[in-house]
């Protein structure tokens, strides 16, 4: 199991789980969601208290990884299999993103 917090704007939006390579989980931080001037990371993922479960990384942040040659040198660099998404994921989403959204990896106990 891997896991990262998400940060919207640097302000904790929630947790990211891979429970395994075909189960994936996100949940918006009570904080977050209780905060009506937050807005929903994405609008495929708006604020609800339920977990989204997916047998695949989520569309949004499958979106931030890059694409092509650039995912090819980054896995070379970094020594994760091309394949690894949510592995990809936690490497190079943690700063300077596209977007506002960027992840921290939770370290495993």
């Amino acid at each position: 199991m891997r896991a990262v917090e998400v940060y919207r704007s640097g302000i904790l939006a929630g947790t990211l789980v891979e429970e395994n390579r075909h189960q994936f989980v996100f949940r918006y931080d009570d904080n977050y969601f209780t905060d009506v001037s937050k807005p929903a990371i994405s609008l495929t993922l708006p604020k609800t208290k339920k977990e989204y479960r997916s047998e695949f990384l989520f569309p949004f942040f499958f979106n931030m990884l890059s694409e092509g040659a650039n995912r090819k040198l980054q896995s070379l660099h970094l020594h994760i299999d091309e394949e690894d998404s949510f592995g990809l994921l936690m490497a190079t989403a943690q700063t300077d993103t596209v977007g506002a959204v960027t992840v921290k990896p939770i370290p495993v106990k």
